[in-house]
């Protein structure tokens, strides 16, 4: 059974950080695209960076790039999320998704509020 499960969230000020985890399981992990997608209150999924397997090529939405960063250790089937300078407007939940960056979250995901 493939099995994503997020962690790392929390409450966070304006311009602070935080480090998102996925573990996953069921999969051959090293195989797959990965990608981070958020969802804002009230509004739909928005997808955030993707990874690629192999080399591990990296992409960004532009309402993150310079302040997020992407990775993934294949050893520990973990996908990771680094985030600087948070804003409001990176409060959702985030969730971490397998394949294409239009694949649907099966996780519960990770609330990050970001707020004074």
């Amino acid at each position: 059974e493939v099995q994503l499960v997020e962690s790392g969230g929390g409450l966070v000020q304006p311009g602070g950080s935080l480090r998102l985890s996925c573990a996953a399981s069921g999969f051959t992990f090293s195989l797959y695209p990965m990608n981070w997608v958020r969802q804002a209150p009230g509004k739909g999924l928005e997808w955030v960076s993707g990874i690629r397997s192999g080399a591990g090529s990296t992409s960004y939405a532009d309402s993150v790039k310079g302040r997020f960063t992407i990775s993934r250790d294949n050893a520990k089937n973990t996908l990771y999320l680094q985030m600087n300078s948070l804003k409001p407007e990176d409060t959702a939940v985030y969730y971490c998704t397998r394949g294409s960056s239009s694949s649907a979250p099966i996780g519960k995901g990770t609330q990050v509020t970001v707020s004074s």
